[in-house]
């Protein structure tokens, strides 16, 4: 057999080398004497290769322990040992960084995943045990790391299980901003029919939405006529509020109220709709959140606000709502940190897209496009032109053809953040939610803008100045 075959079996080469190790200078066979520690060091090597195929853990030891045995040696059997060398190193360097990055993606795959994903109770916690667990079998951990991992893991189960029990609803007060229609109105019927005393706060006490309400729901659930625009209006809710729930103080906020404003460019949208957009999802929120903050302190409450993916998701024709909904993001998560002393807990539910009245109707809609165009700079208008001015309206068509019509995803994860014992700070409730959160934060930007252009690549209308020829 040539010592240059650089296809050599690892699996024939112990046998070779003791083969080659008995033939003397004068060429013939005689008895083979005892195998040398460097024989049997390699022996015991491809045995290890052989029964454990998954120690990819990076191990040095054996290659330095296998360096001195050939320093010790001579002959062909150096030389097969040191190509012995080479084929192990190469095969292990390339095994354990395969493995050892399959490992890594694995547990950090879980814990993005579980970071963006609404909690069905423990279904976040067990996907991150699975990655973790995922990541220890590809990493072969050793005996007393495993026992320590699954002992580990069995307390971090226990643990996440009792503190995500939900508490009895014991007559708790919740006040709910935005219930005439869509999402408030079906949060406040939910939280109402769970043991809750709700406080729906409606646009129009008259309406048909506040009528619905006091017509299916309990005694327990009271409509208030608050504009979260309207300071007066605010402060009038909070003292029928305090009056009511006397010294047991308010147990959650839920700022639910928000306008989309017309999606178009952000170049053809008023200042008068940027500001709307601001004074109601922003600014109306914090006013709320200020003017019942002493009653949350008081119980020791929640409060949770109502944003929206857009708000850590650039979304393009929505830019006077997904700033809004960036801000009230951001507003939430530093108020979670200043009221963590109050023992006041803050959540944010960034929800997909869902088929509620925010949208608008098509009087609205007409509307806004007249107002645009009446005050449209003469150069902006000859620039994008009025067909794709006019062309917008599909968008908020579109918008909602695409949104869903059920509910209970966010309706169960406000449930869970004003009941659970320690509930998330963020929620993403609804399909795309979670996999564009993900995408919009862990994506390079030029890869994410690559996509969100490939959406709008097969867009019929270009504004006029880039479809004329030149």
């Amino acid at each position: 057999m040539s010592l240059q075959t650089p296809d050599l079996r690892l699996q024939d080469l112990v046998s070779t080398v003791h083969t080659l190790a008995t033939v003397t200078k004068e060429g013939y066979r005689r008895e083979p004497p005892p195998p040398s520690r460097l024989v049997l060091y390699i022996k015991e090597r491809l045995l290890q290769n052989h029964y454990n195929t998954r120690t990819h853990v990076v191990k040095i030891s054996w290659s330095k322990r296998l360096r001195m045995l050939i320093a010790e040696s001579q002959g062909p059997e150096q030389s097969l040992a040191q190509k012995f060398l080479h084929q192990e190193k190469g095969r292990m360097f390339f095994s354990e960084t395969v493995w050892l990055c399959l490992a890594v993606t694995a547990g950090l795959g879980g814990i993005v995943l579980c970071r963006h994903m609404s909690p069905g109770q423990l279904r976040s916690q067990m996907l991150c045990l699975v990655a973790l667990w995922g990541g220890a079998w590809l990493l072969s951990l050793p005996l007393f790391w495993s026992t320590v991992l699954f002992f580990s893991s069995c307390f971090f189960v226990y643990k996440r299980s009792a503190d995500q029990d939900l508490l009895p609803a014991d007559q708790k007060a919740i006040l709910v901003t935005g219930c005439d229609c869509g999402l408030g109105h079906a949060i406040a019927k939910h939280l109402d029919k769970v043991g809750f005393t709700v406080f729906a706060g409606v646009l129009n006490e008259n309406g048909s939405g506040a009528e619905e309400l006091r017509r299916t729901c309990s005694k327990r659930l009271s409509v208030l006529q608050m504009d979260v625009t309207n300071p007066q209006q605010i402060k009038d809710a909070h003292g029928k509020v305090t009056e009511k729930v006397q010294n047991r103080g308010l147990w959650a906020v839920v700022n639910n109220a928000g306008v989309l404003g017309y999606p178009m460019d952000g170049e053809l949208i008023p200042m008068a709709e940027y500001k709307k957009c601001m004074a109601v999802n922003y600014f109306g929120a914090v006013e709320v959140t200020k003017t019942f903050l002493a009653l949350l302190r008081r119980s020791r409450g929640r409060l949770v606000n109502i944003s929206s993916m857009g708000g850590g998701y650039p979304m393009q024709k929505l830019s006077a709502y997904n700033t809004t909904k960036a801000a009230l993001t951001m507003f939430s998560s530093i108020m979670r940190q200043e009221l963590s002393k109050w023992g006041v807990k803050v959540s944010v539910i960034q929800p997909g897209g869902f088929r509620t009245n925010i949208v608008g109707t098509e009087d609205m809609w007409k509307k806004v496009e007249k107002d645009i165009l009446d005050h449209l700079p003469k150069e902006v208008r000859e620039d994008y032109g009025l067909d794709y001015i006019l062309h917008q309206k599909n968008v908020m068509a579109s918008l909602n053809s695409l949104a869903s019509p059920d509910f209970s995803p966010v309706i169960q994860d406000v449930h869970h953040a004003v009941s659970a014992r320690s509930p998330f700070p963020f929620y993403a409730p609804g399909k795309p939610a979670s996999l564009c959160l993900f995408l919009a934060t862990y994506l390079p930007t030029s890869v994410f803008d690559y996509i969100q252009k490939m959406q709008f690549k097969n867009e019929m209308y270009m504004p006029k100045a880039l479809s004329s020829p030149k």
